[in-house]
């Protein structure tokens, strides 16, 4: 079966996940975040992506951007690879891919879905029981959105910018979009889209996109997808 065509649109936010091949660790040691970390600003600013939101998980990451250019992504990622790749082999003397195949990624509609992905990525090491809160977890951008800890990774979008006149005023907003439990339901249309390379967001949306690339951008459900 062939590929689906990635669905990049420029500015429009794009949520990306890498795993580790085989589900298997992709970070080792604190150094190793701090270097992805680095190597993920240059990137990103190298290749015309502006990066919202990520975390970085054991076997994976996520990642919100929007990129400059429909080639911003795929060349984020491929010089993320390039990099990060050969420094986690020369570390741990092993050789062979790190990543499983493609990175998997879905456009985002502005308004609710934006938050509700970044609120998704965020929450991300809540969800796999590794802390009880997402303030609680050091390699994510959450402190950075909720409490205005110094970052040069992120940058918010306009409709972080627009939760209010000054910064407090944004943090405190932005923190109470995560008192809100996140319905099972939206959760899963996330994981849908995104491992499908498909679409975030409204019906109305989607059928606009469909009706400008002339095809259809969400696949048939076959099932449950993992995230």
């Amino acid at each position: 079966m062939p590929r689906r065509t990635r669905l990049i649109i420029p500015d429009v936010p794009l949520h990306i996940i890498q795993r580790g091949n085989n589900r298997l660790p992709c970070f080792f040691a604190e150094a190793d975040y701090l270097v992805y970390l680095d190597m993920l600003r240059l990137c990103a600013q190298q290749a015309g992506c502006r990066v919202h939101a990520y975390v970085l998980m054991t076997n994976h990451v996520h990642l919100l951007v929007s990129p400059q250019s429909c080639s911003s992504p795929a060349v984020m990622m491929k010089m993320l690879g390039e990099r990060y790749v050969p420094y986690v082999n020369r570390r741990r003397n092993r050789t062979g891919t790190l990543w499983q195949g493609r990175y998997h990624s879905c456009l985002v509609q502005d308004a609710r879905y934006l938050f509700v992905c970044q609120r998704y990525i965020e929450l991300n090491p809540v969800r796999a029981g590794m802390v009880d809160h997402p303030l609680d977890y050091r390699w994510s951008s959450y402190q950075t959105n909720a409490y205005g800890e110094a970052d040069n990774i992120v940058e918010p979008h306009a409709l972080y910018e627009a939760l209010g006149t000054e910064r407090p005023e944004r943090e405190l907003r932005y923190r109470a979009l995560f008192e809100e439990e996140m319905p099972w339901s939206m959760l899963e249309q996330v994981r849908y889209a995104t491992n499908r390379n498909a679409v975030f967001g409204s019906e109305e949306f989607i059928e606009r996109l469909a009706i400008t690339r002339g095809t259809d951008v969400m696949p048939r459900r076959r099932g449950r997808c993992r995230d």
